[in-house]
């Protein structure tokens, strides 16, 4: 578990978004990218005030398997609903997150754990 299976879920949720976008001929809003971006920092900065409860629930295999099919779920039926705005939001997210574990395997960004 860990940076490894977070990076590999990202990039399925993303690679997801990718084809729906590709499926329904949606543009990219660049707002709801910034939104996504935003949501995904915000998210981090939250769950690093209680960095080893969300882990521990987090490293737990029916969470992860349950937020992934979760975010699918939800690409799905955002791709017919508001495409532009929900696959935006999520390609914003998404992308966030893997630069944010790209940073912090790098070491130019502290890990989570030390922030507070």
């Amino acid at each position: 578990m860990g940076t490894r299976t977070d990076a590999a879920l990202a990039t399925l949720v993303l690679a997801a978004v990718g084809i729906a976008f590709v499926l329904v001929d949606a543009s990219l809003s660049l707002l709801a990218v910034a939104l996504g971006g935003l949501g995904a920092v915000v998210f981090e900065l939250v769950a690093a005030r209680a960095y080893e409860t969300v882990r521990d629930y987090w490293e737990r295999p029916l969470v992860e398997g349950l937020s992934l099919a979760a975010a699918l779920i939800v690409v799905a039926v955002g791709a017919t609903a508001a495409p532009e705005v929900v696959l935006s939001l999520f390609c914003g997210g998404a992308v966030t997150y893997l630069a944010f574990l790209a940073l912090v395997e790098a070491g130019f960004v502290s890990p989570p754990e030390t922030w507070w």
